[in-house]
C-alpha cells in the first residue's frame, strides 16, 4: 500500500495527496498524521488535494475526522487545491466538511494558519512568515 508523504514545514505539517485514495489509504493517513502532529508539535496541518480528481463520501468525511483528530491536538487544518468537480461531488453527498477550513491553494492555506497561529499566540507576530513557530 502506497502512503501519503507528510512533510513538516517549520510549524506546518504539509500533507500532498498525490495517489488514488483508497479506505485503507485514508486510515493509514489518519493514524500517520496523528503520530506526527503528536511526535513533532504542529500547530497546522494543510491537506494538498490538488491531484485528487474523484472523492467519495467516506474520503470526504475523511478531511472532517483529520480536522477533529487535529484539533485535538491543538492544532488548525486548512485543505487546499479542492477541484470545482470534488467540491460539486461533496455538496451532492451531502458532506459540509464542518470544522475544516478550506483555501485555494497552499500559500493562502499557509496565509489562513499563519493568521490562526497568531491569533491563538502560537506564532510571534513578528515572523512575517509563520515558519518559525514550533
Amino acid at each position: 500500500m502506497e502512503r501519503v508523504p507528510i512533510l513538516k514545514i517549520g510549524g506546518v505539517l504539509l500533507v500532498s495527496i498525490q495517489i488514488d485514495l483508497h479506505d485503507q489509504s485514508v486510515l493509514a493517513l489518519q493514524e500517520d498524521l496523528a503520530e506526527r502532529i503528536s511526535a513533532t508539535g504542529a500547530h497546522g496541518v494543510v491537506i494538498d488535494i490538488s491531484a485528487v480528481e474523484i472523492v467519495d463520501s467516506f474520503i470526504g468525511r475523511m478531511f472532517a475526522t483529520i480536522a477533529s483528530i487535529s484539533r485535538l491536538f491543538d492544532a488548525d487544518t486548512v485543505v487546499v487545491g479542492m477541484r470545482p468537480a470534488v467540491a460539486i461531488t461533496l455538496v451532492e453527498l451531502g458532506l459540509t466538511l464542518g470544522g475544516v477550513r478550506t483555501a485555494l491553494d497552499l500559500e493562502r492555506g499557509m496565509r489562513i494558519l499563519r493568521v490562526l497561529g497568531q491569533e491563538s499566540g502560537r506564532i510571534p507576530a513578528g515572523d512575517p512568515t509563520g515558519l518559525e513557530w514550533s
